[in-house]
């Protein structure tokens, strides 16, 4: 296993050089941010779109709120599992890097000691792309571009093989969607007690908006009362007026 993808006619290899020749062509300004957000942009990227995504759903104060953050939950839960998924896979493989096997590569960050397959960033990345697509469509999507983007990253800075990247790519998908109707069981029921809880609540809907009858949302809690009070009263002028007439 340890000499999977050695050979320089390996079309995983050949795209290898592709991609990171690209850094040599490029100003040393652009790898070095290539380099900054391969390795901590985009994963901080993802973790923002999260917050934004939990933010949103708990602002618009809808009814499934809790079964959305549940989901949202759910993301970097799927992302952390997958990336334990992944130790006894780099152990069983021991895949070297590709710059220990192959010269000329442009290696854009240091310190990489351990082995190359699957990669952890890509694992992470699709993990929490996929995990937000499953609460929402807009910013799933949004969140797997930015894993797509950074497996790109990472063949581009010559620290992992494109297989290496797409094995990242499957664990985290196949983890974020096999065991998420488990996740989805297990976390909606606590998003929903944390909901009704006094001092929690917030985290699942905006202090402003609570449920109504009929489902709708009252954005003001007893506005519906006070209207109901109001056209009450108006109605009993009015019969005070008719009764002096």
């Amino acid at each position: 296993m340890a000499g999977l993808a050695e050979s320089g006619s390996n079309p995983d290899v050949e795209l290898l050089y592709d991609i990171n020749g690209l850094a040599k062509d490029a100003p040393h300004w652009f790898d070095r941010v290539m380099g900054y957000v391969g390795e901590y942009g985009l994963l901080l990227a993802l973790v923002l779109l999260v917050v934004w995504c939990w933010w949103s759903v708990r602002r618009r104060g809808e009814d499934e709120a809790a079964s959305s953050v549940a989901a949202l939950v759910w993301a970097p839960l799927a992302a952390g599992i997958a990336v334990l998924v992944n130790v006894p896979i780099r152990g069983f493989v021991e895949r070297p890097r590709p710059f220990k096997s192959h010269h000329g590569l442009e290696v854009l960050v240091t310190g990489k000691t351990d082995y190359s397959f699957v990669s952890d960033h890509a694992t992470i990345a699709m993990a929490l792309g996929v995990g937000l697509f499953v609460a929402n469509r807009k910013f799933g999507l949004a969140g797997i571009g930015l894993a797509l983007l950074e497996g790109f990253c990472r063949v581009y800075m010559g620290v992992h093989y494109p297989t290496d990247v797409v094995g990242g790519f499957a664990l985290g998908t196949a983890v974020a969607l096999l065991l998420s109707p488990l996740a989805m069981a297990l976390l909606t029921p606590l998003m929903s007690a944390i909901e009704r809880s006094s001092r929690g609540g917030w985290l699942i809907r905006a202090s402003g908006r609570s449920r109504a009858r009929g489902g709708r949302e009252a954005l003001i809690p007893g506005a519906r009362a006070d209207s109901e009070s109001a056209a009450a009263g108006a109605g009993a002028g009015a019969e005070e007026r008719d009764l002096a007439a």
